[in-house]
């Protein structure tokens, strides 16, 4: 019996990114330590350098299709956010046309991130006094459903 046979049923599949994604179904993936895939980051290199998920990888939209298969296979899970849901679902369209299978939109991007006390990097993000209010589990709750609220209602 070969080791893939054996592990079968034991660890569960994760299941097929979706075309849209939350914040947390990204963190809850960072935090399994799950590393099948990538997030991209598509808005001006600037905000980038000010503040960016953890781990994301750079990738101007005006140069997204190109950089990312040159670097990137067809079948990776990619996370994508830009400066708005709307750059975010243009630059997802644009990895599907350029044949990327498992694209999905970070519904919120970077300020969702945030609010969720996602993990970060950044000049700016590194100088940003880290907020006690973050280690508190009712707090960040709380926060995160008036932020769900106020997205749901702009």
């Amino acid at each position: 019996m070969d080791k893939d046979n054996l592990m079968q049923g034991v660890i569960p599949p994760e299941p097929p990114i979706k075309a849209q994604s939350g914040v947390h179904e990204l963190k809850s993936r960072l935090e399994w330590g799950e590393p099948a895939f990538t997030i991209l980051d598509v808005r001006p290199r600037n905000a980038y350098n000010d503040g960016h998920i953890m781990g994301a990888m750079p990738m101007p939209m005006e140069s997204l299709a190109e950089r990312a298969k040159s670097s990137l296979a067809p079948s990776r899970d990619i996370y994508v956010y830009g400066e708005t849901d709307e750059q975010t679902a243009e630059a997802a369209q644009s990895l599907r046309s350029a044949g990327f299978e498992h694209v999905s939109e970070l519904k919120g991007g970077f300020p969702a991130w945030k609010a969720i006390a996602g993990p970060t990097e950044g000049i700016v993000e590194s100088q940003a006094p880290k907020d006690q209010e973050v280690y508190n589990v009712v707090t960040q709750l709380q926060h995160h459903t008036d932020t769900q609220k106020n997205l749901r209602d702009n």
